[in-house]
């Protein structure tokens, strides 16, 4: 059961080299959350492992303002388990998860809150638009409907974290006992009542995104191997089709071999690539096996999914 909530709303934003940029976040949450919750809301910000001094910046706003929650991590952890951290210490009524670069603007939180009071448990931001470069505009639409495609779930498409969540869907969410942690599957899988609001995606304010292409892999891999076996189904299926394959062409060399049909046949080249592809075939289910007995690894180890080095703005702070 949720605790007693304190406020209307909450806002969880990671946070990672945003000194430049949360002086303006600040100030158009403030405008949209002022008049819409009559002041009830504060706003969880997690220190994910920063280079510049963005904590600085931010503990400069909190003097001021004792509705701003701090949470630093020890290292840099992950997008994920930032907005996880944020997850576990919210006290508003609804929940807002939101990024730290103005891409997702806090002017459209009130259409979220709007769609809620419609009886939704759920509201998550379609992204209609986006101002990124072109092979990201590519590669969006194609990791999605993949995703869909392999997943036992439904993920809706063109869609992030940027959402609205009624407190007891985020209860239930942070009930879950797994490490591997990939927000906007699990988002979808405890199920409540759930629908999308198309938004325009804006540009990063300042600097460059923190989220390099090694972790967009990585990402995209959380959420196919968080929500799916068909993987594992796919290599087992390939394995049987070039085992019949095989068989098939034993049965014809046998044939040709005692009725003397090509018996000068070289075939060293055909041998050679037959030998490379099936090598290939054999390595990509290893690493696919590999990827799952890795994710059991890491629950298996128990480990905490981040490391909080201090906290502020809570009383009391029990993560």
């Amino acid at each position: 059961m949720h605790k007693k909530a304190s406020f209307d709303i909450s806002i969880v934003i990671p946070i990672y080299n945003s000194a430049t940029i949360f002086p303006v976040l600040y100030s158009q949450l403030c405008e949209v959350l002022e008049p819409l919750t009559n002041g009830s809301f504060e706003i969880i910000t997690v220190i994910d492992g920063n280079k510049d001094n963005s904590l600085l910046v931010i503990e400069s706003f909190q003097k001021n303002d004792n509705r701003i929650r701090i949470i630093e991590f020890a290292r840099n952890f992950g997008h994920q388990a930032a907005v996880t951290a944020g997850l576990q210490v919210v006290s508003g009524n609804y929940i807002v998860i939101m990024d730290d670069d103005l891409e997702d603007p806090p002017s459209v939180i009130p259409v979220l809150l709007a769609k809620a009071h419609e009886g939704f448990d759920v509201v998550y931001a379609i992204r209609k638009k986006r101002k990124v470069v072109w092979w990201k505009k590519m590669a969006y639409p194609i990791f999605y409907r993949f995703v869909n495609a392999v997943s036992e779930i439904e993920l809706p498409y063109d869609t992030g974290d940027f959402c609205l969540m009624r407190s007891e869907v985020v209860d239930q969410i942070n009930n879950l006992p797994e490490k591997n942690r990939y927000i906007r599957g699990l988002r979808s899988w405890v199920g409540f009542r759930q629908t999308g609001i198309e938004y325009e995606r804006g540009k990063r304010l300042h600097g460059e995104s923190g989220y390099s292409l090694k972790q967009y892999f990585r990402l995209a891999f959380d959420g196919i191997l968080s929500f799916s076996y068909k993987p594992l189904h796919f290599i087992t299926l390939i394995g049987f089709f070039f085992s019949l394959i095989t068989f098939i062409t034993g049965i014809s060399f046998f044939i040709a071999r005692f009725y003397g049909f090509g018996s000068n046949v070289p075939g060293w080249s055909s041998l050679m690539l037959a030998i490379l592809f099936f090598g290939g075939v054999q390595l990509m289910a290893v690493g696919i096996l590999g990827a799952y007995i890795a994710r059991i690894y890491e629950e298996v180890k128990s480990r905490p999914q981040y490391v909080i080095k201090q906290t502020s703005g809570f009383s009391p702070f029990n993560p």
